[in-house]
């Protein structure tokens, strides 16, 4: 397996998977055009983080994406793990794994203070994995207000 950085050519597969992803584990259809532009959005502006995919044998089984958070309290940037998506042909065979450990190891190069993600409470086996990987449970909830 290889974990490489997404390149333009992937916007319609990441936006695809993001969709899958969305419908998975929250019953959220998403507007594919909307998707799209915001999947692009982050090659447009690479302050907003990046990409990757992962390949098996040459083809793509998995993707997530990498954004960024300033810590004031850290002076550094938290790497945060978000749109996790592997093939279901594909899982529970180390493609997050794989992953999670490409993106560990470029934060530390970057000097990035840590990694987040957040995760659906009722997904106890994405937990479980994040456990097995060495990531704590927070002590946070988070709250949102839609604008």
């Amino acid at each position: 397996m290889i974990i490489r950085a997404a390149e333009r050519s992937d916007i319609t597969a990441v936006a695809e998977w993001n969709a899958a992803m969305a419908w998975e584990t929250e019953h959220k259809r998403l507007d594919p055009d909307l998707l799209r532009r915001g999947v692009a959005a982050v090659f447009d502006e690479p302050r907003r983080g990046f990409y990757l995919v992962a390949e098996r044998d040459g083809q793509p089984v998995g993707c997530l994406l990498v954004t960024y958070e300033w810590s004031d309290w850290r002076n550094g940037d938290f790497w945060w793990i978000q749109s996790v998506y592997v093939a279901p042909d594909a899982r529970r065979g180390g493609v997050f794994r794989t992953m999670y450990g490409d993106v560990a190891s470029r934060a530390k190069q970057a000097g990035a203070v840590g990694l987040r993600l957040y995760v659906e409470t009722e997904n106890s086996r994405a937990q479980r994995t994040y456990r097995e990987l060495g990531m704590e449970e927070c002590r946070y909830l988070m709250y949102e207000q839609m604008l």
